[in-house]
């Protein structure tokens, strides 16, 4: 089984685990990034956005305990494609950049390792197979009706929010680009005397994965809720405030209607469920990956002590 296959499956089962710990943050936060309020006629007039923990005792008292987990399985089907395609085509290009990396090392035109640039050019490509492979899906999770897409939009309604996609892979690519930096910074420390072992262990990994997402978050955000913007239901309201006929339309609409303040909403909760979501994704996809490398050892080795024996 190739390094690829192995991160692929690896990063499904992360994702689908730390899918299932946070979708409850993720309800809410889609909620607050496709809620459509007007600029607040006064300055410093009206009340602030409700907190989180009350929209979400809120959806309990009014949808029941299941509303907080209200489309869960086609989200973990998202998810688990996702993840799944990202990791595999992101360590499958790792692979060969590192062993290029590695072959100009020897020739003496570098260090034999992958620079930070590198690194986010990678997983922006990673990112962009995975986009153009899995939006269909991620807009049927967001919407929850085939019929109804097609419906309103045609077959180019599965592609929506295409453009804000494309450009929110800025957010994974910077994610890795800071995890492979301080995950490498962290093994160079520990390559001298005082430090044998040189692997991450999984509280690292965890720390290390909410350092990268909470940095890559807080550049993205705006663009994130433009994307549920124009994935989500259209027919919110009649007036021409509340459709979307692009990306363009739909920033110059929250910019006119909303003010700035509509492309952070919900940016607190985003973050809390974003950075652990991340963080449970970067721990268990790791360690998932050492338990099959070893699984595959032990079971080699025990073939060829069979086959010895005979």
């Amino acid at each position: 089984m190739s390094s690829a296959v192995v991160s692929g499956l690896a990063g499904a089962g992360g994702g689908i685990i730390a899918q299932i710990i946070t979708y409850p943050l993720q309800t809410v936060n889609t909620r607050q990034q496709t809620e459509r309020s007007a600029k607040k006629k006064k300055a410093g007039g009206g009340g602030s956005d409700a907190s989180t923990l009350f929209q979400m005792l809120q959806l309990v008292q009014t949808e029941g305990w299941g509303g907080l987990y209200s489309g869960l399985k086609p989200s973990l089907i998202g998810t688990a494609a996702s993840q799944g395609i990202y990791y595999y085509f992101y360590q499958l290009l790792k692979n060969k950049v590192e062993d290029v990396a590695a072959a100009r090392g020897k020739k003496g035109l570098g260090d034999g390792t992958v620079g930070m640039f590198s690194w986010l050019v990678i997983a922006a490509v990673a990112g962009s197979i995975n986009v153009l492979l899995t939006i269909p899906i991620w807009v049927l999770v967001t919407r929850m009706q085939i019929r109804e897409v097609y419906r309103e939009s045609g077959i180019s309604g599965f592609w929506k929010g295409l453009v804000p996609t494309l450009i929110m892979v800025c957010n994974p690519s910077i994610q890795f680009m800071i995890y492979e930096t301080l995950s490498k910074r962290l093994k160079s420390k520990r390559s001298g005397k005082r430090f044998p072992k040189k692997n991450i262990t999984a509280m690292e990994v965890f720390l290390i994965g909410a350092m990268a997402k909470l940095g890559a978050t807080l550049v993205t955000y705006p663009l994130l809720v433009v994307k549920s913007r124009l994935q989500a239901k259209q027919e919110i309201g009649r007036n021409a405030a509340s459709r979307y006929t692009g990306t363009l339309d739909a920033i110059l609409k929250m910019i006119r209607y909303e003010g700035l303040h509509g492309f952070y909403k919900g940016m607190g909760t985003k973050i809390v469920q974003s950075v652990l979501a991340a963080s449970v994704l970067f721990m268990v996809k790791e360690e998932l990956v050492k338990f099959v490398v070893l699984l595959v050892a032990r079971s080699r080795t025990l073939l060829l002590t069979r086959s010895n024996k005979r």
